[in-house]
C-alpha cells in the first residue's frame, strides 16, 4: 500500500512539472511516506523529521510533506509536534496545492512491469494486534470506474501486471451504492486488453466469499496465487487476536480454493509468542503449517504496538528466547516444505513475466508468485517468456529459455 501511495503522489507531483531529485538536500519538496506498523518504524519516522528540521533550517524554502499512517486520525495534534513540517497528509490524500490534471501522466516513475493499484482504504477488523484501523480509519471503497479508468491507462505504458491492494481486499464495495465486490471488479478488468495477470492482496479468511474463489478460478489473467494470513493455528490465540473465525473455519476454506483449484499456491502470515501462547498453541500452529504445506510462511514474533488492544490489555508473556526458538522452528519448517514444493517444477516449462536483472541475469515470476533466475542476451524486460527450470530451491527457481 505504501509503495503504491509513494507512485501516485509521484505521478501527481510529476503532472504539475516536478522532477525526482537526486537527494533531499537538492530538493524543493521532500516528501515523507510513513509506516507506523511497528514501532521500531514509527521510530525510524520520527528520527527522519528530526534530521529533515535540520536540513530546513539551512534551506528555509524546503516544503516537507509527510503522509501514511504516522498522520492518521490526527493531523492536529502532529502540526504541533513538528511545526516545521508543512504538510500532513493521511494516508491516500493529495496536496491541496497539487490539484488533479485532466493530462496527469501515469506511467510509473520508473521502468515497471507491474503496478499496485489501491482498491480499498482503511480496515474495519481491529484484530488485537494491529494499528492499521487506528491509523487509516475504517474502510472505504474506491469507484469501480475509477479503478477499471486508472488500469486502463496503465497498460500503454508497459504495465503487464496489475496487483490490486488494500488492508482488506475481501472488503471491497460494501460501502459503496449498489455493492460491488472484488468477483465483479476482476471480472471487469479481466476484459482489459492488454493486461497479461491480475492479484490481490491482503485477504482475511472470515471475508473470503466462495463467489470470489469461483471468479479466480474461472478468469484466465487472475493469478492462481492467494495470501490468507493465518496468523495461528490454535483456536484459542485466533479469539485473544479477535480474528474472528476459527481453525476450522480456516481448514475448510483452504479445502475450497484447493478443491476449485489444485494449483494453487497460497502463502500466509503468521505471529508467534503472542500473549498467552503456550507450548501446546504453539504446537498447534506448527502443526497446522506442517498439515496445509503453505508455498511460503511470513512469521514475525509479537511486539507489543503502542495503541492497539493487545498492548493495553494484554501482558506480553512469552519470553524473547521462546519467540525466537519458535520463529526459528517455523522458518525451518517452511524451508523444508517449500523445497519440497518447487523440487515439483523441475523440469517444467513456466511463463514468467520478466521485471528486471539481478547479478548479470533476468528474473521474473510465474503466475503462482515463484522467483524465476535465467540467462539470455536478448532484452526481454517486461516480456513474458518460457523458462524451462533446471535447478530449484526453497526461495526461487532457475532455469533457460525454452527453445521450441
Amino acid at each position: 500500500m505504501n509503495r503504491a501511495e509513494s507512485e501516485r503522489l509521484s505521478v501527481r507531483f510529476r503532472s504539475h512539472g516536478y522532477m525526482e531529485a537526486p537527494n533531499a538536500e537538492a530538493a524543493d519538496v521532500v516528501v515523507v511516506n510513513s509506516c507506523v506498523v511497528r514501532k521500531h518504524a514509527e521510530d525510524k519516522v520520527v528520527n527522519k523529521l528530526h534530521n529533515l528540521k535540520a536540513l530546513k533550517k539551512r534551506l528555509s524554502d524546503m516544503r516537507i510533506v509527510l503522509t501514511g499512517c504516522f498522520v492518521g486520525q490526527t493531523p492536529a495534534e502532529l502540526q504541533a509536534l513538528f511545526p516545521y513540517v508543512d504538510d500532513f497528509l493521511r494516508p491516500g490524500e493529495f496536496p491541496d496545492w497539487l490539484p488533479e490534471t485532466d493530462c496527469a501522466p501515469v506511467a510509473p516513475v520508473h521502468p515497471a512491469v507491474s503496478a499496485y493499484v489501491p482498491i480499498i482504504q482503511g480496515c474495519n477488523n481491529f484484530c488485537a494486534y494491529c494499528i492499521v484501523p487506528y491509523r487509516r480509519g475504517r474502510e472505504k471503497s474506491r469507484l469501480p470506474e475509477d479503478i477499471i479508468c486508472e488500469v486502463r491507462r496503465l497498460v500503454p505504458h508497459g504495465i503487464k501486471e496489475v496487483i490490486l491492494v488494500g488492508q482488506n481486499v475481501d472488503s471491497y464495495g460494501h460501502d459503496l451504492p449498489d455493492s460491488p465486490n472484488l468477483a465483479q471488479l476482476l471480472t471487469e478488468l479481466n476484459g482489459i486488453e492488454g493486461l497479461s495477470r491480475l492479484r490481490f492482496l491482503t485477504n482475511h479468511p472470515k471475508d473470503m466469499t466462495q463467489t470470489l474463489i469461483d471468479a479466480v478460478a474461472c478468469l484466465d489473467k487472475v493469478c492462481r496465487q492467494i495470501n490468507l494470513p493465518v496468523q495461528s493455528g490454535d483456536d484459542d490465540i485466533l479469539q485473544a487476536m479477535n480474528r474472528g473465525y476459527s481453525v476450522a473455519d480456516y481448514r475448510d476454506l483452504m479445502l475450497r480454493l484447493r478443491r476449485v483449484m489444485p494449483d494453487m499456491a497460497i502463502t500466509t502470515d503468521v505471529i508467534v509468542g503472542f500473549p498467552g501462547e503456550d507450548d501446546t498453541h504453539f504446537q498447534n500452529t506448527y502443526d497446522l503449517l506442517a498439515e496445509l504445506r503453505f508455498d511460503a510462511v511470513h512469521v514475525a514474533a509479537y511486539s507489543p504496538r503502542p495503541g492497539t488492544l493487545a498492548a493495553s490489555r494484554l501482558v506480553d508473556d512469552v519470553p524473547q528466547d521462546t519467540k525466537k526458538a519458535r520463529l526459528a522452528a517455523v522458518e525451518a519448517l517452511q524451508e523444508r516444505i517449500a523445497s519440497e514444493i518447487n523440487a515439483a517444477y523441475l523440469g517444467q516449462t513456466l511463463e514468467v513475466l520478466v521485471d528486471g536483472t539481478s547479478k548479470g541475469r533476468w528474473q521474473g515470476r510465474t503466475r503462482s508468485d515463484k522467483m524465476v533466475f535465467f540467462s539470455s542476451a536478448e532484452n526481454l524486460h517486461g516480456k513474458a517468456v518460457l523458462v524451462q527450470i533446471g535447478k530449484t530451491s526453497p526461495w526461487s527457481l532457475q532455469g533457460k529459455l525454452f527453445q521450441s
